[in-house]
């Protein structure tokens, strides 16, 4: 079983900044994939950004210019610096790893924006 502890999330105003983390309790392997996905009330759960252990990064158009998502695989570790907050950006944010086929899913952190 893999761990997935994120943090760093809370209310900011619209156009504030925010970053999350994630903390995996395993080795990120070349091979794993990481990501952030978020849901929202009423909403389905939709992929963010995600990073590979070897560098390669994606990220949702909704997002794209504001979010950055970074790894410390010294750390074991995914970071999503996000900017230009909106309130639509409003969710829980869940730390996804995906290995082997076997995907992980972190409790989830709120972000809450306000106007």
């Amino acid at each position: 079983q893999v761990q997935l502890v994120e943090s760093g999330g809370g209310l900011v105003q619209a156009g504030g900044s925010l970053r999350l983390s994630c903390a995996a309790s395993r080795r990120i392997l070349s091979a794993d994939v990481m990501g952030w996905y978020r849901q929202a009330p009423g909403k389905q759960r939709e992929m963010v950004a995600f990073i590979a252990a070897v560098g390669d990064a994606g990220y949702a158009d909704f997002v794209k210019g504001r979010f950055t998502v970074s790894r410390d695989v010294t750390k074991n570790t995914i970071n999503l610096q996000m900017g230009g907050l909106i309130p639509e950006d409003t969710a829980v944010y869940y730390c996804k790893f995906s290995q082997a086929g076997q995907h992980y899913w972190g409790q989830g952190t709120q972000v809450n924006v306000s106007s």
